[in-house]
């Protein structure tokens, strides 16, 4: 007996449109053509995830390289100094003590400058 695939087939395109909906023109209408754009997109979403890691990133060390000259230092002199003083905070905390917290900013500033 052979298998029919009407049913695997019909959800599998139906998966397919309902990701293509919004698409511009015959991408959400035609199925082959949305399949193409689909798996585009999910390609592009996938390296913008990693993208987006690399953004942010850049941005941390902007905000704490403002804050660092701020209180007097570069951003690799006070990097230094907080890894010399033993303090290991990531990136990602310091930009936002440099942003929400400037008093305390600073505080660590200053025991990077001692540790230098």
């Amino acid at each position: 007996m052979r298998i029919k695939r009407s049913v695997n087939a019909l959800k599998k395109r139906r998966k397919i449109m309902r990701l293509a909906k919004g698409y511009f023109g015959n991408k959400s209408k035609s199925y082959r053509i949305a399949r193409e754009a689909v798996m585009k997109s999910l390609n592009y979403a996938y390296i913008g995830r990693k993208l987006r890691k690399r953004d942010m990133r850049s941005l941390w060390i902007a905000r704490i390289n403002a804050a660092a000259r701020i209180n007097g230092l570069s951003y690799s002199k006070f990097m230094h100094g907080l890894k010399a003083a033993g303090i290991n905070l990531n990136r990602k905390v310091l930009a936002d003590i440099a942003v929400n917290d400037a008093a305390a900013f600073a505080a660590l500033a200053e025991k990077a400058k001692a540790a230098v």
